[in-house]
């Protein structure tokens, strides 16, 4: 079962054009991502400032199919993919509250020590919240 975000645009998320920044559209698509590891049971402050390991985003790809705008609902749903021992891919997809396709985007995430900045393989947290959102 994919994880399912809403979020309203405000204007901080907007450029001077009164569309969303396409930059935002990302950050948007990581707060899902966050929100996620968080009801998953994660302890973001600990997830996030691990001396042991990082998972950082390697490779981001957005879409954009109609603008957004301030005071706009939005839904985003996220499915993560395991793509073997070390790294993940979570496939977004940001929508209307009337169903209505806005953009889509794909993150891929290595992990890695965070020390060496050598590949290590992913921890058992992220297995858990593997399982619970794909």
């Amino acid at each position: 079962m994919p994880f399912i975000y809403q979020r309203t645009v405000r204007f901080q998320d907007t450029d001077a054009a009164g569309v969303v920044y396409f930059a935002n559209v990302l950050a948007m698509c990581h707060e899902a991502y966050e929100e996620s590891l968080a009801t998953s049971g994660i302890n973001l402050k600990l997830f996030f400032s691990n001396p042991a390991v990082a998972i950082p985003i390697v490779h981001a790809d957005v879409d954009f199919l109609r603008p957004l705008f301030c005071g706009d609902q939005v839904i985003i749903t996220l499915i993560p993919q395991h793509m073997g021992s070390n790294q993940f891919e979570i496939a977004y997809a940001i929508n209307t509250v009337e169903e209505q396709r806005i953009a889509k985007a794909v993150t891929r995430h290595v992990c890695i020590n965070a020390m060496s900045r050598t590949k290590q393989s992913l921890p058992g947290e992220i297995m858990q919240w593997f399982q619970q959102w794909v």
